[in-house]
């Protein structure tokens, strides 16, 4: 299992409809509108790099998304 959080800034007004739009992207397993330097949090669950590339891939063509930052899960939890 691979997993990955994308952190998302979004056009001003979009992050509450982006975050509905990406929560219904194969892979994503959590996607909710925040406070902060960022709007959006995603947390994505992939079997493999592959498919969490392919994710990436879909969540970045959402429409509204104006930056992505993605930080790949490197340990499991304790």
């Amino acid at each position: 299992m691979v997993q990955a959080y994308i952190l998302i800034q979004t056009e001003v007004g979009r992050a509450a409809a982006v975050a509905s739009d990406v929560a219904g992207i194969d892979g994503v397993s959590r996607a909710e509108d925040v406070t902060g330097p960022y709007d959006v949090i995603v947390h994505v669950d992939s079997n493999d790099d592959a498919a969490l590339s392919d994710t990436i891939t879909a969540v970045q063509k959402v429409p509204g998304i104006t930056r992505t930052l993605t930080c790949s899960v490197v340990g499991s939890p304790a």
